[in-house]
C-alpha cells in the first residue's frame, strides 16, 4: 500500500462518495475506483460496504482509516517541519571555536540571531588544533580558526583579520604609546595562557631571537581572567586584540603594538568540503559575510 492509495481511502470515507472524492483530490472516478480496488486486492479485505450508496466502511475499513489518517497526519507534519526549516522557523546551527576565535562570532551571532530567532544557537568550545577534526567528523558543521587548515577536504572561508597587542592598564607607562619593541618588555611582568598554541611559541620565539628575558609571572586557564589581571595592574600580555576589543573600546584597557610582532592573523570560517550545509548554517554564512 501506499500514501496515495491511503490518500483516496480516506477522502472516500469522508466524502461519503467515490464520485465525490473524485472531485476533491481532482481525479476521475474509474481512477478513484481503481486505487480502491488494488489496495483491497492487495489486503486481501473489502474495505468498503459495496452495498450502500455512501462510501461506508467495512470494519477492516474503518481500522485501516484510523491508521490512514495518522500517516496522513505525520507526513503533513514532516512537510511542515521541512517547510519551517527551509525558511529558518526552525532548526539548529552548531558551531565550534576556541576561547579566542568566539570573539569574532559574538557580533555574527547577534545579527544571525536577530534574523532568524527561532534557531537554536549551539556553539562547542574546543582546542583549535582539534576544531578541522570536528567539522569533519560532523559533530559541528562550522568551525572558527586563526589559520587555513592543511586539510584537503575543508573549505575555508577568509573572514577577519587580527593582530597580536600588548595588553596594559590604562596607567601603565606604556599606554600612551602606540608601538614598543621586545626589548623595552624585558623588565615587565606577564601573564600568560597556560594553553600551549602557536601564539605563545611564537612569543617565546621573538623574545629569545631579540635576546631580552621573558619574565612569566602568572599562567592563567582563560583570557578572561587574563584580561582582568592586567586591569587590576598586576602585569602586561600578550594577546590577539580581537579578545579584549569591548574592554579596548571602554577605556577599561590600553593596547600597544610590538614592532617585532607586527603582522595579521586571518581567521577562517571552515567546513567539509562538498558538504550539504543546514539552511541555517547557509543563512550563518551570508550573515557573517
Amino acid at each position: 500500500m501506499d500514501v496515495n492509495q491511503l490518500e483516496v481511502l480516506v477522502a472516500v470515507a469522508r466524502e461519503q462518495s467515490f464520485s465525490r472524492a473524485a472531485q476533491v483530490l481532482h481525479r476521475t472516478q474509474p481512477a478513484v475506483s481503481q486505487a480502491i480496488r488494488r489496495l483491497e486486492n492487495e489486503l486481501g479485505e473489502p474495505l468498503f460496504d459495496r452495498s450502500s450508496k455512501d462510501g461506508t466502511l467495512t470494519a477492516s475499513g474503518r481500522v485501516l482509516f484510523e491508521f490512514a489518517e495518522q500517516m496522513l497526519n505525520l507526513r503533513r507534519g514532516a512537510q511542515s517541519a521541512l517547510r519551517e526549516l527551509k525558511d529558518l522557523h526552525r532548526g539548529k546551527l552548531s558551531l565550534s571555536a576556541n576561547e579566542y576565535t568566539v570573539m569574532y562570532l559574538l557580533p555574527i551571532l547577534s545579527v544571525f540571531r536577530a534574523r532568524h530567532p527561532q534557531i537554536k544557537i549551539e556553539v562547542k568550545r574546543s582546542l583549535a588544533r582539534r576544531i578541522a577534526a570536528e567539522v569533519l567528523g560532523r559533530s559541528v558543521e562550522i568551525g572558527v580558526v586563526s589559520f587555513k587548515p592543511t586539510e584537503p577536504a575543508i573549505t575555508s572561508v577568509p573572514v577577519a583579520t587580527d593582530e597580536l597587542a600588548l595588553l596594559v592598564a590604562v596607567d601603565h607607562p606604556l599606554a600612551g604609546k602606540e608601538t614598543v619593541s621586545v626589548r623595552e618588555l624585558g623588565a615587565e611582568s606577564f601573564i600568560a595562557h597556560n594553553v600551549a598554541s602557536p601564539n605563545r611559541e611564537r612569543v617565546v620565539q621573538t623574545f629569545e631571537k631579540y635576546r631580552t628575558p621573558l619574565n612569566i609571572s602568572m599562567e592563567m586557564p582563560t583570557l578572561e581572567s587574563i584580561k582582568r589581571l592586567v586591569e587590576q595592574g598586576m602585569g602586561v600580555a600578550l594577546v590577539p586584540r580581537l579578545t579584549a576589543q569591548a574592554e579596548l573600546a571602554r577605556g577599561q584597557l590600553a593596547a600597544v603594538t610590538v614592532r617585532e610582532m607586527r603582522s595579521e592573523r586571518r581567521l577562517h570560517l571552515i567546513y567539509r568540503k562538498g558538504a550539504s550545509l543546514s539552511h541555517a548554517a547557509r543563512a550563518f554564512l551570508r550573515a557573517a559575510k
